[in-house]
């Protein structure tokens, strides 16, 4: 299996462990993402995992369902509720195993494909690559919210190097989305993994650089954490700038969360 789509099996295997014990009461607690509920989460997770998976075996049909969804909503107020709407109230412990079910049919399914084949999208076509690992990254970040509200820090593995590559080859579209231009030189990354490994990506430079733990950087990119909630060390105004307003998924341009809005709950 191509080693992405095996990554994404293992990390939604890792978000159905959180889940799969949850009470039904539980699964209607409101996270720190905007007050959706675990079941808005994994209700959103479900619908786009398929879109992704009819986009790779079913063109016309994830052209048709993308139709219905931009007629049907506007903005994440109105997503929550079209996609729940969608799917009929689907929630609990149903609708766990529906996600779970649907999953561990797509992972195979992409694995077994030709990993530079384009598939369509909302915005411009991508890999077969691409796209599995761009569902990837919109499970680990929008888990991090059902982490948080459970009270548990997370066990990351390095397998996060995915979002790590995401975060920084998107370093041109954080600036484009907000309306700016993107300044040179991109900063180097000095990223510690999960592992005790260290990853070195981009150019070398004292001037312009990212220093700390890679599942913080994941954080901030996919906005998941303020970069004043965070250890990070960021060297220069590239960089800083970079870390203001870093957004690694498509869209219009969202502001991250404020200094001290997602955390882990205690208590």
């Amino acid at each position: 299996m191509m080693q992405q789509a095996q990554d994404f099996l293992d990390e939604s295997e890792a978000i159905y462990a959180l889940v799969s014990d949850l009470s039904d009461a539980r699964m209607e607690q409101e996270t720190g993402f905007k007050s959706w509920t675990i079941n808005a989460i994994l209700r959103h997770l479900h619908i786009w995992n398929m879109a992704a998976y009819w986009s790779l075996t079913e063109p016309e049909r994830f052209h048709a369902f993308f139709r219905e969804a931009m007629g049907g909503m506007k903005g994440q107020t109105s997503m929550r509720f079209f996609e729940s709407d969608y799917l009929g109230g689907l929630s609990g412990a149903e609708l766990v195993k529906t996600w779970r079910d649907f999953y561990q049919k797509m992972a195979p399914e992409f694995g077994a494909a030709d990993p530079s084949m384009r598939v369509e999208w909302a915005g411009p076509s991508m890999s077969v690559r691409s796209s599995i690992t761009a569902r990837l990254m919109e499970n680990w970040s929008h888990a991090q919210a059902i982490y948080d509200v459970l009270g548990l820090s997370r066990e990351n593995t390095d397998r996060i190097r995915n979002i790590v590559m995401i975060g920084l080859n998107t370093y041109g579209w954080t600036f484009k989305v907000n309306g700016e231009e993107a300044p040179e030189p991109v900063p180097f990354l000095k990223l510690t993994t999960p592992s005790g490994a260290v990853w070195e990506l981009g150019d070398d430079n004292t001037a312009e650089r990212i220093e700390g733990l890679a599942e913080e950087f994941c954080q901030v990119v996919t906005q998941t954490r303020n970069i004043a909630d965070t250890g990070l060390h960021v060297t220069g105004p590239n960089a800083t700038r970079w870390m203001e307003i870093a957004q690694c998924f498509a869209g219009g341009a969202e502001k991250p969360p404020a200094p001290g809005t997602r955390s882990i709950k205690s208590g």
